[in-house]
């Protein structure tokens, strides 16, 4: 190709491109395409030529490259500069009209000051976030666990409604949901079915799976969506609905049915209006989203261990249908609780075939007099987890079986006790159970513990049934010639699975503590406790009045957590782990000020701002918040009203600041 011929291609692949995206807008952003089909497949046609004929027009930036890009191996990890965290949940007006109570409160409005709510559709897809640098798209990740997720950058190219180039040279990280449109996802099923391939349950487990493929010319040739709905770190306007109108502008696809609310009447209305109109979207939502408009409120009520104060979810009544509890079985879990759970007769509920359903436990089956051969009323909760809600009287059979509590476990035969003050049943086989270990073993490797990755629920069952690994330490153990001869397992799968377990040998002191499994210690708790006591030593030797000093942990999840670290067993399985890995001392990445490292208490009434926003302007200084004073307390912040712990604190030598003094301090750092 002559220089001539290189600058007539040149022009035509410019104006090719620029076509492609129109019609991707088009087609993503607005749901009405201005061409058919093979009209659009000519264009694209015609931009793949030109690029044979001319390689140096395939640029990163290209439209082709939203097609069929190399495979990726694995997905590699990316650590989230600002946390993407959950929402809370409300489901009555009541809820909402709380939410907006705790916001006033907090942020100390004048009675009767309207609180501006941007309202937003809850997309049923999964979460991702852009980032662009110097206006191009530099990389793409899932949630995670909000702190860390997984690089789909490959994937996420061949996504037609994300932009690979925006006009904004700073950094700019978007975030927003990938879903699929109900058209979509019945084509994708009915080209899965005529393969002689499993169908997708639903829209949401289509895009997550088609997201996640390691193959990204899989990803493209599904139809995926996405809506922008935010921007973290550097702000780009000061308002939530500026931020949604700039991000329209930068070429994203944002909702249509979003609504900027003035007050809770508005709110409801809107969400009565879109609740009605659901079942005609081309796409699954099941709720709203409602957030604080202003960017300056929602920095001052800042977030919880897992939500945001500014931001919360009111969900859709759930889908509700009729059924045959065919029977009661049950399930023996991790902590050795035993589930009640019904199978069903088949039936569909919101797009989903259903046959079992949780009950919950003994007394919740009592309350609503559950039977077998009762016809019982069955909804998803939250669209998601099936539950049976009430039972129809009229329709019980003169058969119908109560349920009787089983007083062993089902598994390994050992007694089976519900302990004064609580619903659930348990084994108190412990390890000699097998469900309760190969279900330990199954969260130990889980993506937001150790996150061994290959290494699925059947390896662990197969494993432990061969006596392979009964804890945790022999998982570090396993050696290459363990495993030859058995069924899928080759030299390649053998390296692979070796490799991911000795990449794990060094792991993080909040993961390695969710891992363990102990009752009442979830991931957040798990952050708590490594945030205050930073070393694995540290937490072993720790008591009960000590934990209970930390804001946020009760005296059950302390009690828990000592007596787990006491017990001959677990300290045996302990022990044995940490011969294996090194479990790092926690370090957090906090603004470096005088507060940082140091331990504050609150007490009396404060008169410039709420005692839950000054805790949480400490916790963004580095402090640690606790609600009791000790000799290891730095900082008593006083307001009007100080009683005993202002008494307690002059006798230990404890620094005492006025409510003034302290915003001071806050001010210089």
């Amino acid at each position: 190709m002559d220089l001539f011929e290189f600058s007539v291609a040149k022009n035509r692949h410019k104006w090719l491109a620029a076509e492609i995206r129109r019609h991707d807008a088009a087609y993503y952003g607005n749901d009405a395409p201005e061409i058919t089909d093979g009209e659009y497949d000519a264009l694209r046609r015609e931009i793949e030529d030109l690029e044979a004929r001319a390689p140096q027009l395939k640029t990163p930036d290209s439209p082709t490259q939203k097609v069929g890009v190399a495979p990726s191996r694995k997905f590699g990890k990316v650590e989230h500069s600002a946390p993407m965290l959950s929402i809370g949940n409300v489901f009555s007006e009541e809820d909402v009209q709380d939410f907006l109570d705790r916001i006033a409160k907090f942020l100390t409005l004048p009675e009767g000051e309207e609180i501006e709510i941007f309202c937003e559709p809850k997309i049923d897809g999964l979460s991702l976030s852009l980032i662009y640098r110097d206006g191009k798209l530099a990389q793409a990740a899932t949630r995670g666990d909000g702190t860390t997720g997984e690089d789909v950058t490959a994937n996420v190219r061949t996504i037609a409604a994300i932009p690979n180039e925006v006009a904004y040279k700073n950094e700019l990280i978007v975030r927003g949901e990938v879903y699929m449109t109900h058209a979509d996802f019945k084509e994708l099923n009915e080209r899965e079915e005529s393969e002689g391939k499993d169908k997708f349950a639903n829209p949401r487990n289509a895009a997550a799976g088609s997201l996640r493929q390691l193959d990204s010319s899989i990803t493209a040739q599904r139809k995926l969506s996405f809506f922008a709905y935010a921007v973290a770190g550097e702000s780009i306007a000061d308002s939530q609905s500026a931020t949604i109108e700039l991000l329209k502008e930068l070429g994203f696809v944002t909702n249509s049915l979003n609504y900027n609310a003035k007050n809770l009447q508005q709110v409801i209305d809107n969400y009565e209006k879109i609740y009605a109109g659901r079942a005609k979207l081309a796409y699954d939502i099941d709720g709203m989203v409602y957030k604080v408009n202003r960017f300056d409120w929602q920095g001052r009520l800042g977030a919880l261990a897992r939500t945001p104060r500014w931001a919360v979810a009111h969900k859709f009544p759930a889908e509700q249908a009729k059924t045959i509890l065919e029977a009661i079985t049950i399930q023996v879990g991790r902590t050795g609780a035993l589930t009640p759970v019904a199978e069903l007769t088949p039936v569909t509920v919101g797009g989903v075939v259903v046959s079992r359903a949780t009950l919950h436990n003994e007394d919740e089956i009592a309350r609503k007099d559950i039977r077998v051969g009762d016809t019982v009323v069955l909804q998803r909760a939250g669209d998601v987890i099936p539950q049976i809600v009430a039972v129809d009287l009229e329709q019980r059979p003169a058969n119908a079986k109560a349920f009787e509590p089983l007083t062993t476990c089902p598994v390994c035969g050992s007694h089976a006790v519900r302990e004064e003050g609580e619903v659930v049943r348990r084994c108190i086989g412990g390890l000699i159970c097998s469900a309760q270990a190969a279900e330990g073993l199954k969260h130990f490797v889980s993506r937001q513990a150790f996150d061994i990755e290959g290494f699925g629920g059947q390896y662990i069952e197969d494993f432990y049934a061969e006596g392979l690994v009964k804890e945790p330490a022999d998982i570090f153990k396993i050696k290459a010639e363990d495993l030859p001869g058995r069924e899928g397992w080759k030299e390649k799968s053998i390296n692979n699975l070796l490799k991911a377990i000795d990449e794990r040998r060094e792991i993080e002191l909040v993961r390695f503590l969710f891992a363990l499994g102990i009752r009442h210690i979830g991931l957040g708790t798990a952050k708590l406790l490594a945030k205050n006591f930073k070393s694995l030593d540290a937490l072993r030797s720790t008591n009960v009045e000590e934990i209970c000093q930390i804001d946020g942990i009760g005296e059950k999840a302390a009690t828990e957590l000592v007596e787990y670290f006491s017990e001959p067993n677990n300290i045996n399985v302990i022990n044995n782990l940490t011969e294996q890995v090194n479990v790092l001392d926690y370090a957090e990445q906090t603004v470096e000020s005088v507060f940082t490292d140091k331990k504050v208490v609150f007490t009396g009434t404060l008169e410039k701002m709420s005692r839950d926003e000054a805790k949480a302007q400490a916790e963004r200084l580095g402090a640690h918040v606790s609600s009791s004073i000790s000799a290891k307390t730095d900082y008593l912040v006083a307001g009007e009203g100080a009683g005993s712990k202002l008494k307690k604190a002059a006798e230990l030598g404890v620094k005492v600041l006025t409510e003034n003094e302290w915003l001071e301090l806050v001010e210089k750092n």
